[in-house]
């Protein structure tokens, strides 16, 4: 028998095996786990043979599977999002003078808004487009808006129509184009850096409140050991329902108070309800003034979506494997699923301000899963949590929500942030990253590194060389005027008063 060089060469085979993978269909492709000599290569051929529809439907089983690791990032993203939402329906409620009532209700009406996006977007007709979460960034400015006489139901809308801009014109895939590895890697270090400060001090405030100190200590050291035996077993991906376990089991076990309080229900439905002048947010129907005054924060909300969506790829794309490009996450996309459920949460009188969700994305990133099986999952868990109302008590108890975000979100953003950052010249921009974030805020810190970096000041000057004028220092320019010049009309530079009266004393 005569065997041709092309036969011979390996090149040429797997060319042609990639090019069945692009032509046959993920069903056809599709081989049992019991094909693989491992559960990674497996995970890893199921990432490369799917062939996600934009603007068609995607099916269960016959583009997409449920597989176990999908219900680890489901499980984080409900823990996530209760937390999320609950903290900004709660600094809302306070200057407005509503209760927990309030901020309880209308957190089990928002589960049950985001559960029926979920399978819109990410499970059906986009999925490649991350689940629309909730803006974190965001809370410490919600004071400021609620003195300024912001309404919640204008700041949402305005927030939705300017995402909505930036998704058709494709502005969020340009500018994260435009944004060197030094520049994300230094970003996500930040962002896992401070989150993870965040919540170990958290826990240890909850444990000093009911003068049990040592409980933070006991839980945190156990969470270590126990990623690190995950690290090394290459089990990385089993870290948020262990460590949940561990936590809350140890620390009830050294004697912490918990108890289920939520009752299973519904709530109102009912969206004049919510925007009643006498009934729910009681700020009945916002006026042309209340658009006016939210203008500068919608701006900088949507402004500050850029690094979240950035951050929450890049994270994505070096956890998974060659040949899944068909699966990143695509930003455009999901900014405009995002601004679709942003505009329709606010006018159904949701509390949610959205972005990508980050404690959805990076498990499901480690635990090698696409998107859409996960995120019906996690509206199953959504719509489960906000009937049923018990699951909502154990995901807020601090042992089990600190050490949750800690394994699931921000350790993990600081091994991709180092993983980007070790080569080359990424370091400076890296660094000038946390600097300036540190001064200001993440969004100041990534567009003003981000120009710093184009201009070949810092980093790469070979590939400052190889960019445009519009995308070396035009492009990057606008976003750093625009983005530091709404900051100081709403007075967030440090030391420097509000260029705006009105947020002067606020």
């Amino acid at each position: 028998m005569t065997t041709t060089s092309q036969d011979k060469n390996p090149n040429n085979v797997e060319a042609d095996t990639q090019q069945h993978s692009v032509n046959a269909s993920y069903e056809s492709l599709h081989k049992p786990s019991s094909s693989f000599d491992t559960r990674d290569e497996y995970l890893e051929h199921e990432l490369q043979i799917m062939q996600p529809k934009r603007w068609r439907a995607n099916l269960p089983f016959r583009d997409y599977r449920f597989e176990l690791e999908d219900t680890i990032p489901a499980m984080a993203g409900t823990i996530g999002k209760v937390v999320m939402v609950g903290a900004i329906a709660a600094t809302f409620a306070a200057p407005l003078g509503l209760g927990d009532a309030f901020i309880l209700e209308n957190v089990r009406y928002e589960l049950l808004i985001v559960a029926f996006f979920i399978i819109l977007f990410s499970g059906f007709i986009l999925p490649t487009a991350n689940l629309a979460g909730t803006h974190g960034p965001l809370i410490p400015l919600i004071p400021i808006v609620v003195a300024a006489g912001g309404h919640p139901m204008a700041f949402g809308l305005l927030i939705g129509a300017f995402g909505f801009i930036l998704a058709i014109s494709k502005g969020g895939s340009l500018l994260a184009r435009l944004t060197s590895k030094g520049v994300c890697g230094g970003l996500l270090l930040y962002l896992g850096f401070i989150g993870t400060i965040s919540q170990v001090k958290k826990l240890f405030a909850w444990a000093e409140s009911i003068n049990m100190s040592h409980i933070a200590f006991i839980v945190i050291l156990a969470t270590i050991l126990l990623y690190a035996l995950l690290e090394h077993f290459k089990k990385r991906w089993l870290a948020v329902p262990l460590s949940c376990l561990i936590g809350g089991v140890t620390a009830f076990a050294l004697g912490a108070p918990f108890e289920f309080k939520t009752a299973p229900g519904l709530p109102n439905m009912n969206p004049m309800y919510w925007w009643g002048e006498n009934t729910g947010w009681m700020l009945g129907l916002p006026t042309l003034e209340s658009f006016v005054v939210v203008l500068p924060f919608a701006i900088l909300a949507v402004a500050m979506w850029s690094p979240d969506f950035l951050g929450h790829q890049v994270f994505q794309k070096i956890s998974y494997p060659q040949r899944t490009e068909k699966v990143h996450m695509n930003i455009d996309d999901t900014m405009f699923s995002a601004s679709v459920r942003q505009t329709c949460g606010s006018l159904l009188g949701g509390s949610n301000f959205t972005s990508s969700w980050g404690t959805y994305i990076v498990p499901a990133a480690i635990a090698k899963r696409p998107i859409p099986a996960g995120a019906v999952l996690t509206a199953l868990f959504c719509i489960i949590a906000g009937i049923w109302g018990y699951p909502m008590d154990l995901a807020i108890w601090q042992p089990v929500l600190c050490v949750a975000l800690i394994v699931g979100v921000f350790i993990p953003l600081l091994e991709a942030g180092m993983e980007m950052t070790r080569e080359g010249k990424t370091t400076q921009s890296a660094a000038i990253v946390v600097f300036a974030s540190t001064l200001v805020n993440p969004a100041f810190g990534w567009s003003l590194t981000m120009l710093l970096d184009n201009l070949g000041l810092i980093g790469c000057k070979e590939r400052s060389a190889e960019l445009s004028p519009m995308s070396r220092w035009k492009i990057p320019l606008i976003m750093f005027v625009l983005l530091t010049s709404v900051m100081a009309m709403v007075g967030m530079l440090p030391g420097i008063p509000a260029l705006l009266s009105d947020f002067r004393h606020l």
